[in-house]
């Protein structure tokens, strides 16, 4: 099972656009997958879910236990303060250890209002997937200038249609 994770909790995201758009892209492959909202986390999941708290919070556990199912991902991952959400490091840090990413594979999309699409924040996070033995697909797409390259659920600019579709190719065959 492919799962992709909207890797930021804020509510009514471009993150979630793009995730049900990869989905469909997915579809368009003959390949079913599910979609993770880090929206979907606890409010107080840092302090009821994780260190002493682990497998105490069911609703975190459900996430943990979708994480733990599948086999690869693809991480939609928004742009904050030139890196990555908190959220979606403290989420990943909530997986049990040795971690449950551990010889995974995924792909990352990286996006952003500004130029680079989030360039820094896929670095850092593969840095971070790395260290846990997790295998990153090394085509990262980024989707820069999302006011006018992502509208109405759709990929504007031809040439990022093209990258992402081919990511999505190679993830399957990954």
């Amino acid at each position: 099972m492919i799962t992709i994770v909207a890797g930021t909790n804020r509510p009514l995201s471009k993150t979630i656009e793009v995730a049900h758009f990869y989905r469909n892209l997915l579809l368009r492959h003959h390949t079913t997958s599910q979609i993770l909202d880090l929206a979907d986390l606890p409010d107080d999941f840092v302090f009821s879910a994780l260190y002493n708290n682990t497998g105490q919070n069911d609703s975190f556990n459900a996430l943990h236990d979708v994480m733990a199912d599948s086999d690869k991902f693809v991480f939609i991952v928004p742009e904050y303060n030139n890196s990555f959400p908190g959220v979606l490091k403290a989420f990943i840090d909530g997986m049990s250890y040795p971690s449950v990413l551990t010889n995974r594979k995924c792909a990352l999309v990286g996006i952003s209002d500004g130029v680079q699409g989030n360039a820094l924040g896929l670095s850092h996070l593969t840095d971070v997937l790395n260290y846990l033995g997790m295998n990153v697909l090394a085509q990262k797409v980024r989707i820069p200038f999302m006011q006018k390259n992502f509208i109405e659920g759709e990929i504007k600019d031809a040439f990022i249609a093209q990258l992402i579709d081919d990511q999505a190719k190679l993830l399957l065959r990954f």
